[in-house]
């Protein structure tokens, strides 16, 4: 039972986190106000994972930012690795 509630939980984080990266990607492709409360919490959600990616490759090399792809592939393997090693 505590399993089954942990697993929904984690599974819960990783889905909102997902949705936010895409919310993101999204979002850069309009015009939109970086400073109202809920994109700034949604910068602040995204940030940290995102600016380790863009210092690898930096967008202006490019012409596009890769961050978010890579960042889908690293979430999606420390999701897989953490629920193998808990379930």
């Amino acid at each position: 039972m505590v399993y089954l509630l942990l697993y929904k939980v984690l599974d819960f984080l990783f889905q909102g986190l997902y949705l936010f990266l895409i919310v993101r990607v999204l979002l850069s492709w309009i015009p939109h106000d970086r400073y109202h409360p809920l994109i700034s919490f949604m910068y602040d959600v995204t940030d940290p994972i995102l600016k380790p990616f863009q210092n690898i490759i930096p967008s202006w090399k490019l012409g596009i930012d890769l961050s978010p792809i890579l960042a889908f592939f690293a979430i999606g393997i420390v999701r897989d690795l953490i629920f193998t090693l808990l379930f």
